[in-house]
């Protein structure tokens, strides 16, 4: 497959800029959604055994662009449940940011609360970056996982995941995925426990997701949350066996095998392209939204350095002209999200030049009311 073969599924209308909320389905994913739909619509004698065969495929799909084993991927509805089976599952310090997306450190204080097993230790970071020298200098010895952003939902900050590899040693590094999973090419082999779901950059629509899992990570974490097919028995009648040996444990109850479908199919033409070439059509758009921000003496305050951005550009215009840019986006059809006084923009490798040239407009209309 070729980088044009992938971006010829982006079907939304121009002036999209909001990956980081949601992305609009893929026409892979919205065709295997309803193909699926129609399959359990009819329930033909012998359609639900390919049904049945989702949860393989979508692990396989995953694998294909992660590297960890199948037997390793357990599907999950969203990321922020595969969170809470790796943060009731800890046992010691797990050291993080209070400033990363709610999900990572609410769970972290549940788990606390529910379990005592687990103890958040707080990190202080350079506004908002969480780094290896930070981590380093902030390494308690009772700390026995580091959980991290792959990319800052609000700064668009890349997380340098091998660093922080290099200087945790053979602690669990969990790795929250959604910002940047299917448009980063992570070396997912250094994290111990990897956390995503499909609806913003792989386009895959709400209800998907997967936890990836090392075998330290199987070995050291708990199966807290695992419920009757987390175990290796089929039907369990009778009987509490225990959690299955691998991923599988965690697992609450069946998946949805429709929505196992859709993830599959936007993994599989995300492994097809190849994920580095998806990067480097996203990190031209970057370029270019960011060329425009400055044309227009926009303030961009997330990275331009490409090794420490992913997909989104955060643009911080004076405090009383916040409400005009973002009216001035508005009207012009730009899609973008206003948070904390910041609007922040997520291109992905599909964002075309008419897209390019309605921001420009919104711009223009911009400079032109905040110099009255």
């Amino acid at each position: 497959m070729t980088i044009d073969d992938f971006t010829a599924g982006f079907t939304q209308e121009p002036g999209y800029l909001d990956y980081g909320r949601v992305g609009p389905l893929s026409t892979a994913a919205a065709e295997e959604s309803l193909v699926f739909t129609q399959v359990l619509q009819r329930a033909r004698h012998g359609s639900l055994d390919e049904i049945r065969e989702q949860d393989g495929r979508v692990r396989a799909a995953a694998s294909a662009v992660t590297g960890f084993p199948a037997d390793q991927i357990v599907f999950q509805p969203n990321t922020t449940t595969g969170i809470m089976h790796a943060m009731f599952g800890l046992t010691g310090g797990v050291l993080l940011s209070a400033d990363e997306f709610p999900s990572l450190p609410i769970a972290a204080v549940r788990a606390q609360e529910a379990l005592h097993t687990v103890q958040p230790v707080w990190l202080e970071t350079d506004h908002g970056k969480v780094t290896p020298g930070q981590i380093r200098e902030q390494l308690e010895s009772n700390v026995a996982a580091v959980a991290v952003s792959l990319v800052d939902s609000r700064s668009g900050y890349l997380c340098d995941i091998e660093g922080i590899r290099q200087v945790i040693g053979d602690r669990l590094l969990i790795v929250d995925a959604i910002q940047g999973f299917g448009v980063v090419d992570a070396p997912w082999e250094v994290a111990d426990v990897v956390l995503t779901g499909g609806q913003k950059w792989c386009r895959a629509g709400w209800g998907t997701g997967f936890m990836a899992l090392s075998p330290r990570a199987l070995d050291q974490l708990t199966p807290v949350f695992s419920g009757f097919t987390g175990t290796e028995e089929d039907e369990p009648w009778g009987e509490v066996p225990p959690p299955a040996s691998g991923a599988r444990a965690y697992r609450v109850s069946n998946p949805d095998p429709l929505a196992e479908a859709r993830f599959a199919a936007s993994l599989e033409e995300i492994a097809g392209v190849g994920v580095d070439a998806i990067n480097a059509a996203m990190a031209e758009r970057v370029s270019q939204t960011i060329e425009l921000a400055d044309e227009f003496a926009i303030a961009v305050v997330s990275s331009r350095d490409e090794r420490e951005r992913a997909g989104i550009v955060v643009l911080e215009p004076p405090t009383e002209q916040v409400t005009l840019l973002t009216a001035s986006l508005h009207n012009h059809g730009v899609t973008a999200t206003m948070r904390q006084g910041r609007i922040r923009l997520s291109v992905h490798a599909a964002t075309s030049g008419e897209t390019l040239d309605m921001l420009r407009a919104a711009f223009v209309s911009y400079g032109t009311a905040a110099s009255y």
